[in-house]
This record gives C-alpha cells, sequence and structure tokens, in this order.
C-alpha cells in the first residue's frame, strides 16, 4: 500500500513540475480558479499574439511565461476586487501542435484556427486549408449552453494593415443558407463565440 501511495505521490510531483517548467505558448488553454469567486472560474485561450482575457483583469500577456508567472499577474490584477488577495490557480494544457518535418515546416495542407468563449472545446485545431466556418465549427463541438449564436465573431489579422478584420456572424442565417456558407478559415483565424445576454 506504501509502494503504491508512493507511486501516486511521485507522478503528481513530476506532473506538477512539469507545469512549473512549462512556458506557456499561443494556442494553449489556461484552466483558471479563483478560490473565493467560482463565478470567475474559466478556461481561456493564449491567442496569437501571446495574451488572454481575463474578468476584471483585462488583457495579460502570458507566451513565454511560466504557469506561477502567469498565476502571479491574474492575482495581481484582480486583487483590487477581493477584501483580501484572492487565491488563483492555473493549469496549462498544451495545444496539439503538428509534426515537424525534417526540414522544419509544418504539413503545408494545414491551418491553426483558435476557438474562444462560449464553446464546447475552447482551443486551438489545426484543420484542413479550405475549412468552412460551418465544419470547424463541428470541430470544436458546438456550442455551450450560453452561447450568443447571433454575435459570433471572425476575427483575422490583416497583413497589409498590421490590424484586425472582425466579421459578424449569425449561425442561425448562416446554418440555414440565408447567407453563403461558404466561409473559408485561414491560417490564425480567431472565432469568437460571446456569452448570451439576459434576454437574448
Amino acid at each position: 500500500m506504501r509502494i503504491i501511495a508512493g507511486l501516486v505521490l511521485a507522478v503528481f510531483a513530476t506532473a506538477a513540475l512539469a507545469q512549473s517548467e512549462y512556458r506557456a505558448q499561443p494556442g494553449d488553454v489556461l484552466v483558471i480558479e479563483v478560490l473565493e469567486d467560482s463565478s470567475l472560474n474559466r478556461s481561456v485561450v493564449i491567442l496569437p499574439d501571446g495574451r488572454f482575457s481575463f474578468p476584471f483583469a483585462g488583457t495579460l500577456q502570458a507566451a513565454g511565461r511560466s504557469v506561477a508567472q502567469v498565476q502571479e499577474a491574474i492575482t495581481n490584477a484582480i486583487q483590487s476586487n477581493f477584501t483580501t488577495r484572492p487565491t488563483v490557480f492555473v493549469s496549462v494544457q498544451p495545444a496539439f501542435r503538428p509534426d515537424v518535418g525534417a526540414a522544419g515546416s509544418t504539413v503545408e495542407d494545414a491551418i491553426s484556427v483558435y476557438f474562444l468563449g462560449e464553446v464546447r472545446s475552447p482551443g486551438i485545431f489545426q484543420v484542413e486549408r479550405g475549412t468552412t466556418l460551418l465544419q470547424a465549427m463541428a470541430i470544436s463541438g458546438g456550442f455551450s449552453n450560453f452561447a450568443a449564436t447571433k454575435r459570433i465573431q471572425l476575427r483575422r489579422d490583416d497583413p497589409s494593415t498590421g490590424g484586425q478584420q472582425v466579421y459578424n456572424i449569425n449561425y442561425k442565417a448562416l446554418s440555414n443558407g440565408a447567407i453563403s456558407n461558404k466561409i473559408e478559415l485561414k491560417d490564425g483565424d480567431v472565432i469568437l463565440v460571446p456569452q448570451r445576454r439576459l434576454f437574448e
């Protein structure tokens, strides 16, 4: 029995060490829990620019930081909203990244698409070039019960301006053919599904 307990502790210690040494990267999912306010608990995706958004904290940098550094940044950012220093726990679910070939290049027909907000599986997905928004939504597992499906945003970087284009999409109109369902995704696209408002 002691041997089994020792093995379990060793496994947890190894996992904890791996998490503490790991540096977050774009596409990773941060699982964040705030002990004093469970309504803040959520999973967020690190965007291509290395940042993520969190309530009361705004936008924070995550890429290149350890779990402890991300945890500290969130704690410091939301501290003013609590009477005592909040207890924040962060863990990282590394994104799936395609195998790199011998020449150092990834598979040419795969692109990275990010899902945020009220979807069942937030995170980064590798999809084939030419995949449409509807097909990608199926891959992500669909919407949560709180999704505002009439206000989906497709955010796409514009290399010519250095800015970002935002396309507002009504999923119902898209799925029933009222608008073109041939919206092809590009590498780095972010699909953001906001939370439904009270009477929406």
